[in-house]
């Protein structure tokens, strides 16, 4: 990764993974316009970065994301040191479109834009006692740029209930619809994220690459397009290096070595 300088970010390689945290704890890391364009600049770095086969979210203090920085919305905020890449809706657009792996570690409360994030991320692994909500109805404004995330992951009648009685659910429910892939107990958050870096890390740096491209590509085709689509990007992973190995070590009964190609 390059040497950044960040103002409202941590981030730490951790092995294969790169773990980027929320850090404005005083303001249960908001997002504002600054943590956005941070938040581009480490996806974008990622990207071309081969030591990273995973990127973890997470939230410094007792919340994951309180949602948008109100005070930065109005006031534009505190300018960043890095040149600008883009707004909220880049962020989520760069998230979904990520072709490495992004998994939301949610150690507390996300509540609007914090809620996108995770729905944004590939996995995402909630601590019991966390709520995730949509309570911008409340203050009489409505999670337009976050519904586009979210009704491709929760149930449409469920999530109408959230956006309109601008609801909060606990982690328990958000892994029942969907919101989340799992809740548990705040000390097993790490060992899941953990056991799904290892995971990541074990598998062809390029399959990945490819899957998550052409996951992404297709989402929002329908079959009759989606198909081609999907053929097209299936004769360009059996292209790669990493396939004919597969194939090779699958039939040779060995453990196959990975080059990325």
């Amino acid at each position: 990764m390059s040497a950044r300088v960040y103002g409202t970010l941590l981030v730490a390689a951790e092995g294969p993974a790169l773990r980027v945290t929320l850090n404005n704890p005083a303001r249960r890391n908001a997002i504002g316009p600054r943590m956005v364009n941070e938040l581009l600049h480490v996806l974008a770095d990622a990207a071309v970065d081969d030591g990273v086969r995973a990127i973890v979210l997470t939230g410094a203090g007792d919340a994951f994301c309180a949602g948008g920085d109100f005070g930065q919305m109005t006031s534009g905020g505190a300018e960043s040191e890095l040149p600008p890449k883009g707004d909220y809706a880049d962020l989520l657009l760069a998230m979904a479109q990520s072709e490495k792996p992004i998994i939301a570690r949610v150690n507390g409360h996300a509540m609007g834009g914090g809620l996108g994030l995770v729905a944004a991320s590939h996995f995402a692994v909630a601590a019991k006692g966390a709520l995730l909500g949509t309570p911008e109805v409340n203050v009489g404004l409505f999670p337009m740029m976050i519904m586009a995330v979210l009704a491709r992951i929760v149930p449409q009648r469920r999530l109408l209930e959230m956006m309109l009685f601008g609801e909060r659910i606990g982690a328990e429910e958000a892994a029942f619809i969907g919101l989340v892939s799992r809740a548990v107990v705040p000390e097993e958050l790490d060992g899941v994220v953990k056991g799904w870096v290892d995971k990541l890390a074990s598998k062809s740096p390029s399959t990945l690459r490819l899957g998550l491209s052409a996951f992404a590509a297709q989402g929002d085709l329908a079959l009759v397009d989606a198909l081609p689509l999907l053929r097209e990007r299936l004769a360009a992973i059996l292209a790669t290096d990493d396939a004919r190995e597969g194939l090779m070590a699958f039939l040779e009964k060995r453990p196959a070595r990975w080059t990325g190609k």
